[in-house]
């Protein structure tokens, strides 16, 4: 398990293709758990999200393995069911979660960091919380465990994963066939990674020069 996630993590879509030519139409419910799991458990907050969506899109277009319109609502349905077990969650087990320093992947300073962008950004938290690594798997846990009114936040959550899943496929549908993001993936899995954690970076910076 371990091992898949290093995979997954390292090169994404060389892992999607080979998982492809082994064990075809498999794959649909690889890319379902992956997306359910990392958005579903608080514990798992490192498996890949916008690179796996990038890859996706890529190969849909570079060679027809998979039909965007059968995995783009399954990896949204995906999101979708993960979000309301995580939040479910957080209004049940948060006391239980926030005694321990870490669990598995999951540290506390990734719960405490998150309340924090919750305080900030209020509901709207729930969509932009989807294009940040880490905050996009414990924002549901923390709505839940901060009482969050729940059709307000399913709203939220219907919305931001329509959203992040459908921009980001999409992305690397259309730009699947530029020669130098297929030469350059890995620059751009960590493209990806940085777009998505600038947010974070930014929060961190106003801290800062707010606190001198």
């Amino acid at each position: 398990m371990l091992q898949i996630i290093l995979d997954l993590l390292k090169d994404p879509l060389t892992f999607l293709s080979d998982f492809i030519a082994a064990n075809g139409s498999l794959t649909y419910a690889l890319l379902f758990a992956i997306i359910f799991v990392e958005t579903g458990f608080v514990i798992m907050p490192l498996l890949p999200g916008d690179s796996l969506l990038f890859s996706v899109g890529l190969l849909a277009a570079a060679s027809g393995q998979l039909s965007l319109t059968t995995v783009i609502p399954l990896m949204i349905i995906a999101a979708l069911l993960g979000d309301q077990l995580n939040y479910y969650i957080g209004r049940n087990f948060s006391e239980w979660v926030k005694s321990r320093e870490k669990i598995l992947f999951l540290k506390r300073e990734h719960i405490e960091k998150t309340e924090a962008f919750y305080a900030q950004y209020g509901a709207k938290m729930v969509i932009l919380a989807r294009f940040i690594p880490i905050v996009r798997t414990v924002a549901p846990f923390v709505a839940g465990a901060g009482r969050m009114s729940y059709p307000l936040y399913l709203f939220f959550g219907v919305v931001g994963a329509c959203l992040w899943v459908i921009s980001i496929t999409l992305a690397g549908y259309f730009l699947g066939d530029n020669a130098w993001i297929k030469d350059n993936f890995e620059k751009v899995v960590l493209g990806i990674v940085g777009v998505s954690v600038l947010p974070i970076i930014v929060g961190v910076l106003k801290q800062q020069f707010s606190k001198k």
